[in-house]
């Protein structure tokens, strides 16, 4: 998809998706952004001969996608108080690499490929490494009672991304991954490890429209959740909050679409577009029985954003 949204910087949001899209938006695995326009192009121009429809003037061996929004999230996973967030993207090909938004931050996909825009059928291996921000609790904390537990760290994970991904599974010019995504912290702030095992599935609407949406799970160590959830003797003393240990396993199940809109109703030709993305997710276990969420918070999470992306 040549234009995905990057999801909110916490850890119930996927994509790409990023979305966005989803982002992947909210996290997604990483793709060619010329296979989604030409898809696009196929459905908006069916009689069209091939040396139109299947043209690339701009989705190449080099491309990018740059936007800017905004997005409604929670404060911090796990709360139900909502903050406006900005929701910057890049996304491209760059010397033969794919470069995907992951929330905040990036994957590459070292094999996205030969660059065109005819649909292909049959599966490919995407892999490379995946980069993740994580600021959850470290800024704009909205309730003042977790506030008083303290801010924590900022995390960088670091890691890999491994996807199969299918063309033309309901039809000629759709596409279906699956995959999953190991990343590590590298600055010692939980110092864990994050399991996030994704399916995506994407299409053009129509001459203008395209639809991604995601279902992703994520699996965290003993040392994440007690990063993120555990309410020490210290922290129940300074917020009235009950003690409380919390230990790993699966930590959130969600999903999110992302609807993007070219605005001149030609996808091979770059320019503007605008990016919508809604999402949903549920925390988990420890995530959702820690005070942090049960009593101060909501272990239903959403998410809400609007952007705009420009192609070249």
């Amino acid at each position: 998809m040549a234009r995905r949204f990057l999801s909110a910087p916490f850890a119930f949001v996927t994509s790409l998706a990023a979305l966005a899209a989803a982002p992947a938006f909210a996290s997604d695995e990483s793709a060619d952004g010329e296979d989604m326009a030409g898809e696009q192009a196929q459905a908006a121009q069916p009689s069209a001969p091939p040396s139109f429809a299947f043209a690339k003037p701009v989705f190449d061996e080099t491309w990018a996608t740059i936007g800017l929004g905004a997005g409604m999230v929670p404060s911090y996973a796990g709360s139900n108080d909502y903050i406006a967030f900005p929701l910057p993207l890049i996304a491209g090909r760059v010397g033969g690499v794919g470069v995907s938004p992951n929330g905040p931050g990036l994957v590459l996909d070292l094999n996205p490929g030969k660059p065109g825009l005819a649909p292909r059928k049959g599966a490919r291996l995407a892999f490379g490494p995946a980069v993740r921000f994580r600021n959850d609790r470290a800024v704009q904390i909205g309730d003042a009672v977790v506030a008083r537990a303290g801010k924590l760290d900022a995390a960088l994970e670091v890691g890999g991304n491994v996807a199969v991904v299918w063309r033309g599974v309901v039809k000629p010019i759709d596409q279906l991954s699956i995959g999953v995504q190991a990343r590590w912290d590298v600055l010692g702030a939980h110092a864990g490890m994050v399991i996030e095992p994704q399916i995506n599935y994407r299409a053009p609407l129509g001459r203008a429209f395209s639809l991604q949406a995601q279902v992703s799970a994520e699996f965290v160590d003993d040392s994440f959740a007690a990063y993120y959830f555990t309410v020490s003797p210290a922290q129940a003393a300074a917020t009235g909050l009950r003690q409380f240990r919390a230990g790993g396993g699966l930590n959130r199940i969600g999903t999110t679409a992302i609807l993007s809109y070219d605005l001149d109703r030609n996808p091979l030709n770059g320019g503007w577009a605008l990016t919508g993305i809604g999402g949903y997710s549920r925390l988990t276990g420890d995530s959702a029985d820690t005070p942090f969420t049960s009593e101060r918070g909501d272990a239903n999470q959403f998410i809400a954003g609007l952007g705009m992306a420009y192609t070249f």
